[in-house]
């Protein structure tokens, strides 16, 4: 029996394996190529780290997306969105859905763990 349930959304969308032991969820947040282009970096803020834009770097890859898992409590919605070169936020093209921002004329990406 295993240990844990994947489940994928997107093609470069977020993977997430819940454990089948903890009440947890590990989240490996992508950010695809076309998205990033030349960025230097991309990190995630969002509820689960208190929006703080730096906690969270993602890492690049040899195709030039750029991802990071997180274990987040299960049961939970948290907002976010990835902040490119400190500049730039963009939102997940894979999030479970969008919620409007008290900040601003965006949306914010949910997560549904």
């Amino acid at each position: 029996m295993s240990a844990a349930e994947t489940v994928k959304t997107g093609t470069n969308g977020m993977k997430k394996t819940f454990s089948k032991t903890k009440n947890t969820c590990k989240v490996t947040f992508s950010l695809p190529n076309e998205a990033v282009r030349d960025a230097q970096s991309v990190c995630i803020a969002g509820e689960f780290n208190d929006w703080n834009i730096h906690a969270n770097p993602l890492k690049r890859r040899k195709d030039g997306s750029f991802s990071l898992t997180i274990e987040l409590a299960s049961g939970r919605e948290y907002q976010f969105r990835y902040l490119i070169d400190d500049m730039y936020w963009e939102n997940d093209w894979a999030a479970d859905t969008y919620v409007p921002s008290a900040f601003g004329d965006c949306d914010n990406s949910v997560v549904i763990v």
